[in-house]
């Protein structure tokens, strides 16, 4: 891949980590609308393809390369169309989506329904690989593209067909009233014909229709957005570009913004949330988001799928102090969870702070007691994994595990296991080595009680990375997807997730608010719903 040599911006990194001097960033290059912004950022861990992309740092770059159907608000998480001219239905099963023509790639093909439906297509079939397969599941035919176990019967979805270059029609198994507002997700983006035609060197330089093209990127180092001037939508980027520059410390990217080094970093660590007031004044950005930290659990150990686990990992549940944890260590920008979806739901929207009840409460002696019945800890010791490049979590995850060697009263009862970058976290993760609990964050998809639930829990569901399955919470989540009212519907889900808290499927910690902050280089510096920059906002100064 093209772009600058990794030794060059290394050798920065670690001269910024011994002594604020400048070196490449924030305060270099053009300003104006043509200035280029540089923000803090992890590898991905897979190709930067939207169907096989399903955690925060790919999605960042796929949200700025490309646009779907629809789009969420920026400051409301609301679905509200983009590509999409209209999607109409009748019974909720069959739907007839409409598209606003004009629309290109960034090299210049036009997008079509077909651009939709060879990608959806593409994404469903089974012998593509993709991570973000099921989410197409509800789409009819996709049995037979993507079986549970042989080979596939069927190379596309019976239920999408193309009905000429602006018009597609699709077909559900189910009733699924919310359908639409699903499609702002990058899993449905569009794909160009270039994408077929040469998939390793689209891979090298993937091509979207966003407001962005990455012009390179080197892992390790860095990538490239650059504005698309002929971006035809109506958010079309308010400055040059975006220089996105992997960090494996996030305490080293937060030394560069103080330093001037770097425009933007979206995730304050930990330890300097004390100071960040201070250092930043009203260019620091703490806002509520939809997300949720948890812990997951190995189901596929069967050390940790016994018939008394639940009363374990409830034992565990109770013996987390979160309010002291959120207080001390994230200087209240968390807030103990009380539920296993997010407050931005709102009570109309399925969110309910009683819902876990006595289960999230800490109380030590009555975590000893359930832990004990349950059989005690598997192997009498607990390894929380988790990746030490981003987030801080080794502050949280050390408080944690103090909280549970007291409640238990002895100090080996529980130790972390960090992990050097989030792609090898995430790909062990994958490959099913998990050696205890680990952490599990969830940022929406989209702003839904059906995407806190159903991607995480639901038996071999696509981001269910502990392989947790009970057949009660699945009948349920079908039962809510096919409810034509959204209130109705909503009720179901949350007796889905009452199963959820029965059997504690994952220990809910605490809501997550966005944190950000920013140079002076800068302005116009929001966070979405999602806790994620709204970058083509951005300007220049």
């Amino acid at each position: 891949m093209r772009g600058p040599t990794r030794v060059g911006w290394a050798a920065c990194a670690v001269a910024v980590a011994l002594a604020a001097t400048g070196c490449g960033g924030g305060d270099g290059g053009a300003g104006g609308e043509d200035g280029i912004v540089t923000s803090s950022w992890s590898d991905p861990q897979n190709p930067l393809e939207p169907a096989n992309t399903n955690e925060v740092q790919g999605g960042k770059v796929l949200d700025m390369i490309f646009r779907g159907l629809k789009k969420y608000d920026p400051k409301t998480g609301a679905a509200t169309d983009m590509m999409a001219e209209s999607i109409e239905t009748d019974d909720s099963v069959n739907f007839t989506v409409t598209i606003k023509d004009g629309w290109t790639f960034s090299n210049g093909e036009k997008v079509t329904a077909k651009s939709y439906v060879d990608a959806w297509n593409y994404g469903a079939d089974l012998r593509n690989n993709q991570k973000n397969a099921y989410f197409f599941g509800y789409i009819d035919g996709y049995e037979q593209v993507h079986p549970e176990s042989g080979e596939p019967s069927a190379t596309s979805l019976s239920g999408l067909k193309v009905v000429d270059d602006l018009t597609f029609t699709v077909k559900l198994t189910q009733k699924f009233s919310t359908w639409p507002d699903t499609l702002g997700y990058s899993a449905f983006a569009p794909l160009p014909q270039s994408f077929f035609d040469d998939h390793d060197a689209w891979l090298d330089q993937p091509v979207g229709n966003g407001p962005y093209t990455l012009q390179s990127y080197d892992r390790g180092t860095k990538a490239e957005l650059r504005r698309w001037d002929d971006y035809p939508g109506p958010d079309g980027a308010q400055n040059g570009g975006i220089d996105l520059m992997v960090y494996t410390d996030n305490n080293t990217a937060y030394t560069d913004l103080i330093a001037g080094n770097l425009d933007l970093v979206d995730d304050i660590p930990a330890a300097q949330l004390r100071n960040v007031g201070s250092d930043l004044g009203d260019r620091y950005i703490n806002t509520p988001a939809g997300i949720i930290q948890t812990l997951a659990f190995p189901f596929y150990d069967d050390a940790w799928d016994t018939p008394d686990g639940n009363k374990v990992r409830t034992g565990i549940s109770r013996a987390i102090n979160r309010e002291q944890i959120t207080e001390t260590i994230f200087q209240n920008t968390r807030t103990p969870a009380k539920d296993w979806t997010s407050p931005v739901l709102g009570e109309d929207g399925g969110f309910d702070d009683t819902l876990c009840g006595d289960a999230c409460e800490y109380d030590p002696a009555e975590a000893k007691r359930l832990i004990e019945e349950g059989g005690g800890l598997p192997g009498g010791q607990i390894k929380i994994s988790y990746n030490t490049d981003t987030g801080s979590h080794k502050d949280w995850v050390d408080a944690v595990c103090n909280s549970i060697n007291n409640a238990l009263g002895n100090d080996q009862a529980c130790i972390g296991n960090p992990i050097g970058t989030f792609a090898d976290f995430r790909n062990q993760i994958g490959e099913q080595r998990m050696p205890g609990p680990f952490r599990a964050g969830w940022q929406m998809d989209y702003p839904l009680i059906q995407n806190f639930l159903q991607p995480l829990y639901y038996t071999n569901a696509s981001s269910n990375d502990g392989k947790w399955s009970n057949q009660q919470f699945d009948d349920l989540v079908d039962r809510a997807n096919a409810e034509s009212d959204t209130a109705t519907a909503v009720d179901t889900f949350k007796q889905a997730e009452e199963v959820l808290r029965d059997q504690m499927a994952a220990v809910p910690l605490w809501y997550q608010n966005g944190s950000a902050g920013y140079s002076e280089r800068i302005s116009n510096v929001t966070l979405n719903p999602f806790s994620v920059p709204v970058y083509n906002e951005i300007t220049v100064n």
